[in-house]
């Protein structure tokens, strides 16, 4: 059930990407309004997030996460009703901050039903759904925009995911807190106690800031890759629709359930083994961001959009699992929380520095503005692999000592 939410979580937020060159056309915007619509969402979403987790230690997560996607899809339903990119910024803004409530609730939810040896095949699985939602609220939106405007798949995608909240209400169960270790979880922690666990916790501290790399990341390729198969390698609208998320993401839930089952055997052995299968992935992926900004060739785009989806399913096996090996039962939501804050908070500058290096970067063109700026996300990839390596030696030397 968890799997179909956050596949609408994703399809919902994806869907205006796939639609960006009708928006510019209609309203004429130019490259940094877009980076903005794509931006203004990840703003509003981490700065709500913290509440969000907050919220997700101390009431009812079946709850929280069931009025999130009523919420959020009503605003998905209301971006069909926008006139101008003053109302779509504002519809954008409040489905960020329906959104932000659901990843802290449903990530604890998980955690309370799988253990350290099972954690990360569960939520490998949980962000299959990611990936899902991404290719084909991408493709969909742009089949039915380029057939019937672009408005018309923000009518579909709206109340499909209200109606997915009724089947919740009836069938979601909520185990109690700490239920996978055992733990007697009676009482929450104070807001004090709970930030204390967290920021007092390096190994925490460094997996965020990787997040907020990646997530840099994630969010450039989300916002601009339609466009820049149109403009570079003059896809059409529905082609790059389903080109831009396909390979990468189809890709990523290929290697997820992989890397998550490898994960979970290495931990049995190294206690930072979820975090080296994410720091392989960011490693290598590096490489492949590269070369999809600077290629010119169509079969090289797509061997290294693959390859780069590999390597993200890597690291996205571990984000939560890792981060939960550090943090108690009662402070995962708040943790989770505080995760999306900075990785989306940062990671909310990348579609504008997109925006911005496309428009005013010093080659003749936009294009090729455009392919340098996508070929710099290598050097944040590799950023984030020294934080996460950070964090994996860390842990290993903390666990070492509790151990003695």
């Amino acid at each position: 059930m968890l799997w179909l939410v956050c596949f609408f979580n994703y399809a919902d937020r994806q869907a205006i990407n796939s639609v960006l060159p009708l928006l510019q056309n209609e309203f004429g915007l130019d490259e940094v309004k877009l980076g903005l619509i794509g931006s203004v969402f990840a703003w509003v979403y981490a700065a709500v997030a913290p509440g969000a987790g907050l919220a997700a230690d101390r009431a009812s997560r079946k709850k929280l996460i069931i009025l999130a996607c009523v919420i959020w899809s009503f605003f998905t339903l209301a971006t069909a009703w926008c006139g101008n990119f003053s109302s779509l910024l504002t519809v954008r803004a409040l489905t960020g901050l329906a959104e932000t409530f659901y990843f802290p609730a449903a990530m604890a939810l998980i955690s309370d039903y799988h253990s350290r040896q099972t954690r990360s095949r569960a939520m490998s699985f949980h962000q299959s759904a990611v990936y899902a939602g991404t290719i084909l609220g991408s493709w969909l939106a742009a089949v039915l925009a380029e057939r019937s405007g672009w408005r018309v798949p923000f009518f579909f995608f709206g109340p499909v995911g209200i109606l997915l909240a009724f089947v919740l209400i009836k069938f979601l169960n909520e185990p109690r807190r700490g239920a996978a270790e055992d733990a007697v979880m009676e009482t929450s922690l104070s807001v004090g106690e709970t930030l204390k666990i967290i920021f007092r916790t390096p190994t925490a501290m460094l997996l965020m800031g990787a997040f907020l790399c990646a997530n840099f990341i994630a969010t450039i390729f989300l916002t601009w890759t339609p466009k820049f198969l149109v403009d570079k390698f003059h896809y059409s609208i529905g082609a790059a629709g389903l080109t831009g998320t396909v390979y990468i993401h189809l890709a990523s839930a290929f290697a997820v359930p992989l890397a998550g089952l490898l994960a979970d055997r290495l931990v049995r052995r190294l206690a930072g083994g979820r975090m080296l299968v994410q720091a392989v992935g960011l490693v290598a992926g590096a490489v492949f961001i590269f070369y999809v900004g600077r290629t010119s060739s169509t079969t090289t785009l797509l061997v290294a959009m693959t390859c780069f989806g590999l390597c993200k399913g890597f690291y996205d096996s571990g984000i939560f699992a890792s981060l939960y090996d550090t943090i108690e039962p009662r402070a995962r939501g708040t943790a989770a929380g505080i995760m999306n804050t900075v990785g989306w908070g940062g990671g909310a500058l990348g579609p504008l520095f997109v925006g911005f290096a496309t428009k005013y970067g010093g080659k003749p063109t936009k294009v090729d503005n455009m392919s340098d700026a996508i070929a710099f996300g290598g050097v944040v990839y590799l950023v984030a692999a020294i934080l996460v390596i950070s964090a994996m030696l860390v842990f290993a030397r903390r666990n070492s000592i509790k151990t003695k």
